[in-house]
């Protein structure tokens, strides 16, 4: 590490102006585009919230249980024999 500035709060700060570019009629509509295609998506995300919250709503008032059964990704009981494929010999 450099000696000089053992610290990065103790780096010299050098000051640039920024350059601002105008934005092209084109680049102003895609970020027209981009903001709108980001709200529906986000409407889509928050009506499906909402149906999935009416649907568990219902369980609950009906007093059914969302899963009857253990769901498990490895159930009970010797696994089964598979045979060798190549890749794994």
């Amino acid at each position: 590490m450099n000696e000089e500035h053992a610290h990065p709060a103790e780096a010299p700060i050098v000051e640039t102006q920024p350059i601002v570019r105008p934005l092209s009629t084109v680049g102003f509509l895609l970020y027209v585009l981009h903001g709108a295609g980001v709200t529906l998506g986000l409407c889509l995300l928050w009506g499906l919230e909402a149906v999935r919250n009416n649907f568990f709503r219902l369980l609950d008032r009906m007093n059914i249980k969302a899963r009857v059964r253990k769901a498990s990704a490895f159930p009970p009981g010797q696994p089964r024999k598979r045979p060798l494929t190549e890749a794994s010999r």
